[in-house]
């Protein structure tokens, strides 16, 4: 069954939804590893009913508070004046837009998240020095940027942007049938974000596409930092072990 549900990495549209997915598991996998390790001393242990407690409440923090609280605060200010879907959906956009970037920028506030965001630059750098054929080692790695065309941040970037364009297409009903449709249409905008997001990448180099990734490598400012070099060991022995 594994397997089965493994081929879904290759199809189109659908393996962003399946590789988000897939990167949620390993994240609870690695949050379920970190807390045990952090408890050992204390004789304790992160079960599996803590980590689905804090799987859900960390699902229904992003979900409403990227989605829902967006399109709430847009029907509560905006509702009755707004009759087309289309300035609704870019109203709500323009939010949704708005409190990413507070939330990016609140986190930065926090010193253990700040070399979190070490670490995500030192991934960046170990993935580009592979895929320019180098030697793995935190000299040939170092002198590349902490951006990359294929990061997380540019994925999220593109959803909320797509997203203006999809939601525009529901009209302006009611809003509750509002947030129903944004429940349901989101696996679909986030399987076409992914498409073009690979397909941006592949092509990084035209100047046609350009100013699509350029967005997303701002936003990288700030969910990367330079790393030091235990912190590109790191990322590096971390790429060698999957390769």
């Amino acid at each position: 069954p594994f397997q089965t549900w493994r081929k879904l990495s290759k199809v189109p549209f659908v393996r962003g939804v399946y590789n988000l997915f897939d990167i949620l598991v390993l994240g609870i996998k690695a949050l379920n590893l970190s807390a045990n390790l952090s408890l050992e001393e204390e004789g304790e242990k992160f079960g599996a009913l803590e980590l689905s407690l804090t799987l859900a409440l960390a699902l229904g923090i992003a979900v409403g508070g990227f989605f829902i609280l967006p399109l709430w605060l847009t029907d509560l200010f905006a509702g009755r004046a707004v009759a087309g879907g289309i300035l609704f959906a870019f109203l709500e956009g323009l939010i949704r837009i708005a409190l990413i970037l507070l939330y990016l920028l609140g986190i930065t506030l926090f010193k253990d998240i700040r070399r979190v965001l070490q670490y995500h630059g030192a991934e960046h750098k170990s993935i580009q020095a592979f895929e320019h054929s180098e030697e793995l080692t935190p000299e040939n790695a170092r002198k590349y940027r902490t951006f990359h065309s294929r990061c997380g941040t540019s994925f999220l970037l593109l959803v909320a942007v797509i997203a203006v364009l999809v939601f525009s297409l529901v009209g302006n009903p009611p809003l509750l049938w509002k947030a129903l449709s944004r429940l349901l249409l989101l696996p679909f905008i986030a399987g076409f974000s992914y498409e073009v997001l690979m397909f941006a990448a592949r092509h990084a180099e035209s100047p046609w596409l350009r100013p699509l990734i350029a967005p997303g490598l701002w936003l990288q400012r700030l969910t990367t930092r330079e790393p030091d070099d235990s912190q590109l060991e790191v990322a590096l022995t971390a790429l060698k072990a999957v390769l």
